[in-house]
């Protein structure tokens, strides 16, 4: 007996946000100050302080970079978004996460936003979304410093990859009378210098002379970016609205993949896999810079302390 197979019928292309009916999608930045997300179609609809309330007092379920409840995300997440997404469709969601021990950051933000049933949860490095974000030529060697409430990064992106970084376990929110701005600005100067030193290439030396992108809320900060234009020596350019420069980054990488043949045919046929984050550009959960390839100050305590 002769089978005749039918040819498959082509899968239709998903419509631009938010004519497209068939999926939803977020794009999430959840850092240990503030949490913010990006809803396909409705543009950034929260900004909101990253706490939990399980009992009678406040807990902060992400410190210093690092998910230390993954339950209370989850219900955080649940609290802010699950109302706020389609209740037939199973999001798209792109998350940010830092460069330095965000291997375990990424484990950990995967198993929160499962409360959201997604179809697909695509993670990208937080430099890499502020770049995006800023329309920066990834061509050429860049120098993005992300001045965090608690945590500050130092990473040079090489064609548009993390090629080496520093962070140090101090932001905007450490500031008071004993901790001025000074003393973050200072910090950053230390790390591009370790940077500087070690880099055997000219790579370094070309994204410095490019001039550092800043985003994050220190970038906000004059007495933080003045101190810093006088030890790099260097142009400084700021992000628009740097606060947020994580968060609509991961958003164009969110529309990006929204349009991605991949992603539709993840999307409409429960029997393929999901999309390989590697042709969306995306971070295909490779682990932080080698620290052979970005020199030993990685395995310093006070270059990315845990």
């Amino acid at each position: 007996m002769t089978v005749i197979r039918r040819p498959r019928a082509a899968l239709a292309r998903h419509r631009p946000w938010p004519m497209c009916r068939q999926c939803s999608g977020v794009a999430l930045d959840m850092g240990s100050a503030r949490t913010r997300a990006w809803v396909a179609g409705r543009g950034m609809i929260l900004d909101v302080p990253t706490v939990t309330f399980p009992g009678a007092g406040a807990v902060y379920p992400i410190q210093r970079g690092s998910i230390v409840d993954t339950p209370g995300t989850a219900r955080m997440l649940d609290r802010l978004l699950g109302h706020r997404l389609p209740r037939f469709t199973r999001p798209l969601v792109v998350v940010t996460a830092p460069v330095l021990d965000g291997f375990a950051y990424r484990a950990e933000a995967r198993t929160a936003v499962e409360i959201l049933r997604p179809r697909s949860v695509l993670t990208v490095p937080s430099a890499r979304a502020v770049a995006l974000a800023a329309g920066a030529d990834l061509s050429r060697p860049l120098l993005v410093v992300d001045l965090g409430a608690h945590l500050t990064e130092v990473v040079l992106l090489v064609d548009g990859a993390v090629f080496d970084a520093r962070r140090t376990a101090l932001g905007t929110g450490d500031l008071d009378a004993a901790t001025p701005a000074t003393v973050i600005a200072d910090a950053v100067a230390e790390m591009v210098t370790s940077m500087l030193r070690q880099d055997r290439t000219s790579l370094m030396v070309d994204a410095l002379g490019r001039g550092p992108l800043l985003a994050g809320g220190g970038a906000l900060r004059p007495e933080i970016t003045c101190r810093l234009t006088a030890r790099l020596h260097a142009p400084l350019r700021a992000v628009p609205a740097p606060h947020t420069a994580a968060v609509r980054g991961a958003a164009k990488l969110l529309e990006a993949a929204h349009s991605h043949p991949s992603t539709m045919e993840s999307g409409l046929d429960p029997d393929r896999p999901d999309p390989d984050p590697d042709r969306l550009g995306l971070d295909p959960d490779r682990p932080a810079p080698d620290p052979d390839r970005s020199g030993p100050d990685l395995d310093r305590p006070d270059q990315h302390p845990s």
